[in-house]
């Protein structure tokens, strides 16, 4: 026998004794500390003994029974379950000859611990009275054998095969992380549990139940320590050693999540479903009903007595241990922001899918998203952009502000340089399907830009053509200039949008106008208007579900040909769409015959759906 740091003989049997003053005013009660051969003290106290030998009974793990004494050393839990298990059985062995109150006990006890004290440089021999009460090895060794062999009936062995050296353990979680290849300097292990586990924890906690009443240990539920705690007790310092040290903490950018199953027992929680039929409600997303939340939920609503009638209490003995289903690694979402220009009339913003049918090779969205992708290694990415542009509608001047969401990015870390390249990679990639006619061509086009606009907001230009059939004058397009100003329409849901769109009526406002006269046959009108109005609409009317319309205040008709949007503000990610403003100019041809083209001629493109 060797002395322990802390002054106690270390060894399979080691357990010191004091006298505990807590049990009551005026009486001396004994309790034991076990002292595990790499000294760490197991708080137990003598009135932890019924309740360590009825979960051992049981069928119990040495872990759990530390857990439902409320042991909270995490040292206790990383030390190897036999050795805990050795030391529970000789505590538990100790109480004949020492029971509460006997001062010949606490007498001896007394004399025994001066005696290790005085012996520290020499070798002595176990007191005649431990002698006697201890079993032969060879019978303790094959007690403890038989103990292991048996899966736990609460945690389903899944504390009982945390241990060092297990490949299914921290050695498999860090394998699936190497393979990954992700950048992180510190993650946070989170566990997925069967919910049948929270069925049997409770019937152990009313197997000790009365026990604990008896010996009146104000213990509750809540106090037992969670099998994810000494989960992660367990494993934290183990997986952590593998990567290289990396720090494993509560709240990380990258989470490691193992979960478990057990088949054998997933029956274990149906009756629940009879008994607290209110907790179980099927949802779209969930394969099952019998969430972890619903069986909590349960469990505090069902009484004692009705749940010992439908569940054995200690639980029945498993056949089988859990295992590990699967090992996720997830890193949070990156986002990136940026602007984008669109000079081609053929390019949707998102993929432009129709009866499951391309409609077109790229988009907007594909183009940014590649090279993104490919240097973020992300599963995937969520686009979103400050609004929308149709096909063939250019957006021009400063861009339109987009912000791309990275899942699941593996790598996450980018200098100022590399951001710069991968920027022109993107650039590049871009222009080669992005061609079309320059904003520097608009002065020969007769486009003119606003620079005015309501608080420095959205800078939209449209193009737009009549289909006359007699010459106008520029005095017939005079009254736009000065006259209209803060017009509000009545938008009913325009037929082309109809489809993916409630049917409702929708006002917006069209702050202000402007009028530049082309030809005899054209003119371009400058608009500035609340976001979400439909531009398309308010001049041809959309068969009267836009009103008041361009070809209302006009008395004739007409329909726009070319549209352009021209972005002028600074990017604000925290601008309100609600709040925000477009300017527009529109190219347009008038006629006084009052015909009107045909449907066919006149229904626009229909605008790219996402197939996400």
């Amino acid at each position: 026998m060797e002395k322990a740091d802390n002054g106690v003989r270390s060894g399979p049997a080691a357990v010191r004794l004091r006298m505990d003053t807590d049990s009551g005013p005026g009486s001396g009660a004994l309790t034991c500390f076990p002292v595990l051969q790499s000294g760490v003290m197991l708080p137990l106290k003598e009135k932890d003994k019924p309740v360590v030998q009825k979960l051992l009974s049981a069928g119990c793990c040495a872990r759990c029974v530390l857990r439902f004494c409320c042991v909270s050393v995490h040292a206790a839990y990383r030390q190897p379950p036999q050795e805990t298990l050795k030391e529970l059985q000789a505590f538990i062995s100790d109480t004949e000859n020492s029971k509460p109150g006997d001062p010949a006990a606490a007498e001896a006890t007394e004399e025994n611990n001066k005696s290790h004290d005085a012996a520290a440089s020499e070798a002595a021999e176990d007191p005649p009275s431990k002698r006697a009460k201890l079993e032969p090895e060879a019978a303790a060794a094959s007690k403890v054998e038989n103990e292991e062999s048996r899966v736990c009936v609460v945690c389903l062995g899944i504390l009982q095969e945390l241990s060092v050296g297990h490949d299914a353990g921290h050695e498999g979680i860090a394998e699936t992380v190497k393979a990954e290849k992700y950048e992180f300097d510190t993650l946070v292990l989170s566990v997925s549990l069967p919910a049948q586990l929270c069925v049997r924890e409770h019937s152990c906690w009313l197997h000790v139940k009365k026990e604990l009443r008896e010996k009146s240990v104000a213990v509750d539920k809540d106090d037992v320590i969670q099998v994810k705690e000494a989960f992660k007790w367990i494993m934290q310092g183990q997986v952590a050693k593998e990567l290289g040290g990396v720090a494993v903490v509560t709240r990380s950018l990258f989470e490691v999540g193992v979960e478990f199953t057990h088949p054998e027992t997933d029956t274990d929680c149906h009756f629940l479903a009879s008994t607290c039929p209110d907790c179980f409600k099927p949802t779209k997303n969930k394969q099952s009903v019998f969430t972890r939340m619903a069986v909590v939920k349960a469990l505090e609503k069902i009484s004692d007595a009705k749940f010992l009638k439908h569940y054995s209490c200690p639980p029945a003995k498993p056949t089988s241990s859990c295992g590990f289903q699967d090992v996720q690694c997830l890193h949070v979402s990156v986002f990136v922001a940026g602007r984008y220009n669109k000079f081609c009339r053929s390019l949707p913003q998102t993929p432009w899918v129709i009866d499951g049918e391309r409609r077109m090779e790229s988009s907007v969205e594909e183009l940014i998203a590649a090279p993104i992708l490919s240097a973020f290694r992300a599963d995937g990415f969520n686009f979103s952009s400050s609004g929308r542009e149709d096909v063939d509608v250019r957006t021009l001047g400063n861009g339109r502000p987009f912000a791309m969401e990275l899942l699941n990015p593996h790598r996450s870390r980018f200098s100022k340089v590399e951001m710069k390249q991968l920027q022109e990679v993107d650039h590049q990639l871009v222009l080669r399907q992005n061609q079309g006619e320059r904003p520097a061509d608009r002065d020969q086009r007769g486009h003119e830009s606003d620079e005015g606009g309501r608080g420095g907001k959205n800078q939209v230009v449209h193009g737009a053509h009549l289909d006359p059939e007699s010459d106008r004058e520029r005095d017939d397009i005079a009254f736009i200039d000065n006259n209209i100003k803060d017009l509000t329409l009545d938008q009913k849901t325009p037929l082309r949008v109809l489809h993916r769109r409630a049917l409702a009526v929708r006002q917006r406002v069209i702050h202000s106008m402007s009028a530049r006269f082309l030809d005899a046959h054209h003119f371009q009108l400058g608009l500035k208007t609340q976001a979400g109005t439909y531009i398309k609409e308010f001049v041809h009317g959309d068969f009267g579900r836009t009103k008041p319309n361009l070809c209302e205040l006009l008395k004739t008709d007409a329909d726009i040909l070319e549209l352009d949007v021209e972005v002028k503000e600074r990017l604000n990610l925290r601008l309100s769409s609600n709040h925000c403003l477009k300017s527009v100019v529109l190219r347009c041809r008038w006629t006084s015959t009052g015909l009107r083209p045909s449907q066919s001629e006149r229904q626009p493109r229909p605008e790219p759906k996402t197939t996400r």
